[in-house]
């Protein structure tokens, strides 16, 4: 057999080896969501009237935060996912993930190398030179091409790159939860601004009320109409009005810090933006996710998931590694005297060998990484399970707070309007001598408190919209859709 039929023939022996090659380990299928699967019948069907509707099936928007139609929040929001460094962090991860992915896909194919070797050599003179025209020292120079090949038998490759796949899912996901974080906590950090500004406002407010009927108290009591018992109660519920409006302050200036890490500044370039109630819209209709669509949308489930994804091909990866594996090596090229390529038949070699390997003892490694990489996987399994129920339950939670939150501000609305007539009332009894002073105090103080618990109230509402929004997923999936 001539010499150019040789390669031809390794190669013919070898091909069915490369052509007959399975991928092992399982293959990986999203698990079934658990029985009965849902929110409860309370969290979705409410008892009494509400203002605000679930719409079953109802799509999620991407910027999800308009629902409050406010032009400053939006802005607010879209400068955070702007220049948020968490954000550009997760970014960069999901970047190399995916490089990773790329790079391991690469093993799928031949690797070409290129090399040349020049030496300058020198032989004794009692040896034999290896050139015919007797020179002991000359320039040698050798020029080849190799070319090295691994066919993925058992899909050992296929698995990796399964794998890393499954980890850049994993990280994109990562990337759409710390959008959705910071979406939320911007949300969260408006409303919370908007609640302290009108909590400091009312405070001051209740605390010129009553320095004004500390003064009245001390004319009286000038007159002899009101005693010292009368104007130290009253000094002291001054003193107590008084000593919350610091720790109010304190929260403002600590929740506008906040709101200036959210959106990438210091503290001393805090947004020059303050939010108020009646510029915040509560919406009427809101969505429900399918407990179906539930696991696909939020990103927490979907973390989960793509971890399980990647320790069931790690089980694929450990079963191959105990398999055969055959490895193909060519290489060709010219060796000459002198420092010039040469490639004529006198001067040319070529070579190609075929190497299969059988594992057959390692001391137990290999089936100890198999089984250790089958515990893994059962372990991220039963983490996935636990992320599904704990998503359904942060979803009923969420809803379980809309209703209870809805009916406490009906409640809370309703005691600061009784308590403001109970204390018109019994400031007019007071001013005709048919009450104490006592019972002016208590219609004080429960005023005050209907007057910041509602407002307490009207805060939650907001709070639990954005939580609504954020157990839903966000509506990542919208994005680019024009949503």
């Amino acid at each position: 057999m001539s010499a150019c039929h040789r390669p031809r023939r390794m190669a013919a022996l070898l091909l069915p080896m490369a052509v007959a090659a399975c991928v092992v380990g399982p293959n990986y299928h999203r698990p079934s969501l658990p029985a009965a699967a849902g929110y409860g019948a309370q969290a979705t069907t409410p008892a009494g009237t509400h203002d605000m509707q679930l719409i079953g099936g109802m799509d999620i928007p991407t910027q999800w935060w308009r629902v409050f139609h406010s032009d400053d929040l939006d802005a607010l929001v879209a400068e955070a996912l702007k220049n948020n460094s968490t954000i550009e962090a997760a970014k960069a991860a999901l970047r190399a993930a995916r490089e990773q992915a790329s790079a391991q896909r690469g093993a799928d194919y031949p690797s070409v190398a290129i090399s040349m070797q020049p030496s300058h050599q020198a032989f004794a003179h009692d040896l034999a030179t290896p050139l015919q025209s007797g020179a002991s020292v000359y320039d040698l120079n050798t020029t080849q091409v190799s070319v090295s090949y691994a066919p993925d038998l058992f899909g050992a490759n296929a698995r990796a790159v399964e794998s890393l796949v499954a980890e850049a899912d994993q990280q994109r996901f990562e990337l759409e939860a710390a959008r959705l974080t910071l979406a939320s906590n911007v949300v969260l950090s408006a409303v919370q601004d908007a609640l302290l500004r009108a909590q400091i406002d009312e405070t001051r407010s209740i605390i010129a009320d009553q320095r004004e009927t500390l003064a009245s108290f001390r004319r009286q009591a000038m007159l002899g109409q009101a005693s010292e018992d009368d104007l130290a109660a009253q000094a002291a519920l001054l003193a107590q009005a008084e000593a919350t409006l610091p720790p109010l302050q304190k929260q403002y200036r600590i929740n506008r810090d906040l709101l200036a890490a959210l959106v990438g500044r210091t503290p001393a370039q805090t947004p020059d933006i303050g939010f108020d109630f009646n510029a915040l819209a509560l919406p009427t209709r809101l969505p429900v996710s399918l407990p179906a669509r539930l696991v696909e949308q939020r990103p927490d489930v979907r973390i989960a998931e793509a971890q399980l994804h990647a320790a069931s091909a790690q089980v694929g990866i450990a079963v191959a590694a105990r398999l055969p594996n055959l490895q193909i090596d060519a290489a060709a090229g010219g060796s000459a005297v002198g420092l010039a390529p040469a490639f004529g038949p006198a001067a040319t070699f070529w070579n190609l060998t075929g190497t299969l390997t059988q594992p057959v003892f390692e001391g137990g490694a290999l089936l100890h990484r198999q089984r250790a990489a089958e515990a893994t996987y059962t372990q991220a399994l039963a983490q996935y399970r636990g992320t599904v129920v704990g998503a359904f339950q942060n979803t009923a939670d969420v809803l379980h707070a809309l209703w209870t939150d809805a009916d406490a501000q009906s409640a809370a609305e309703a005691f600061a309007a009784a308590a403001h007539k109970s204390l018109e009332i019994a400031r007019r009894q007071f001013a005709l001598g048919d009450i104490s002073r006592l019972v002016l105090l208590g219609a004080q103080q429960a005023d005050a408190q209907a007057r910041l618990g509602l407002l307490q109230a009207r805060a939650n509402r907001y709070a639990d919209v954005a939580a609504l929004f954020q157990a839903l997923g966000g509506g990542w999936w919208n994005e680019g859709a024009g949503s």
